[in-house]
């Protein structure tokens, strides 16, 4: 974001002057509402199914490597996996957003299966339920039906404030809740074959895990304890970047951040092209394939500029602690 509007703007709002939003559309390649032409548009949602089923293997494959290095080293080597499985997380979780979106596979059939079995409950996560609320969030970020709202407001806060949540995070406390709304979900009628499909999920990881490895507490260091930390602590972080202190606006760039994509955030924190957020939420039916591509058409046409882009992810979190 450019310095100039930055430094007036930072103490109050994160969301840009409506001076530097430049009134573009339409264009010859864009419609009013910045999505593509049907020409383009068709182009850029087309699905690679043989590349996410390479995304997917490949999860699998990185979390599996982990957890036995993890188990058969030294103490330092389970620590570096139980930290470098945060951003396993992070892919599991981008890949069941991409599946929640049926854009993981073009046919629903695996789309659904592959993306709930293999990708949403080893995630931990009802991708039923969560597709409901994401199209509520698409529809009208903002809105009385956010169910991220939590995550977004109260920005700018305060250093303190962030590192008291962050705090929260990184000692398990946000994923011991999360994980006691999970069983208390087995109670309930509507959500009791969900619940418990997960939690069976969980289980057949554990046992897989215990035998793939030797260790019976394979699962528990490796699995679940970043799931409920590390994890905890990335999935804010990015949260905040795409939306926080935002506000509620038919303008995707009143409602959506963008940050400059470096090599760091891309394999840590965002990845998948999940970065290239506006991008999305300008068409939320771009696979994460032809997210960037997409975001190109945007910036030619100056409807994405310097002037509202942060130049890295740091820049954006210090400004979201500058209340």
């Amino acid at each position: 974001m450019s310095h100039e509007s930055y430094d007036v703007a930072v103490l109050h709002t994160l969301v840009p002057d409506r001076a530097v939003l430049r009134d573009v559309l339409p264009t010859t390649r864009l419609l009013p509402n910045g999505m593509a032409i049907a020409e383009i548009r068709r182009d850029l949602r087309h699905i690679s199914n043989r590349r996410n089923v390479r995304a997917v293997l490949a999860s699998w494959a990185w979390m599996l490597s982990l957890v036995w290095l993890g188990t058969h080293g030294p103490w330092w080597l389970t620590v570096l996996a139980v930290l470098a499985m945060g951003p396993i997380h992070v892919r599991f979780a981008i890949l069941m957003h991409e599946a929640a979106h049926k854009l993981l596979f073009s046919r629903k059939w695996p789309n659904d299966l592959i993306g709930t079995w293999l990708v949403a409950y080893p995630a931990f996560v009802p991708i039923s339920a969560y597709r409901r609320g994401h199209f509520a969030h698409h529809k009208d970020e903002f809105g009385p039906n956010e169910p991220d709202i939590a995550f977004y407001r109260g920005y700018p806060g305060t250093r303190a404030d962030l590192r008291r949540r962050l705090c929260r995070d990184a000692i398990g406390i946000s994923g011991a809740k999360n994980l006691r709304m999970l069983f208390l979900a087995t109670t309930k009628a509507s959500s009791r074959r969900v619940a418990l499909s997960i939690i069976a999920v969980q289980v057949a990881m554990a046992m897989g895990l215990w035998l793939f490895t030797g260790r019976w507490w394979a699962y528990l260091v490796l699995w679940l304890a970043p799931w409920m930390t590390q994890w905890r602590v990335l999935n804010r972080l990015r949260a905040i970047a795409e939306h926080g202190g935002m506000q509620r606006s038919n303008d995707r760039r009143l409602t959506t951040h963008h940050v400059h994509q470096g090599l760091l955030a891309r394999m840590w924190l965002v990845p998948f092209n999940t970065g290239w957020h506006l991008a999305h939420h300008v068409d939320m039916g771009v696979s994460w394939q032809h997210l960037p591509a997409f975001h190109d058409e945007l910036v030619r046409a100056g409807y994405v500029t310097e002037d509202i882009t942060f130049a890295t992810y740091r820049d954006l979190w210090r400004a979201a602690t500058a209340g």
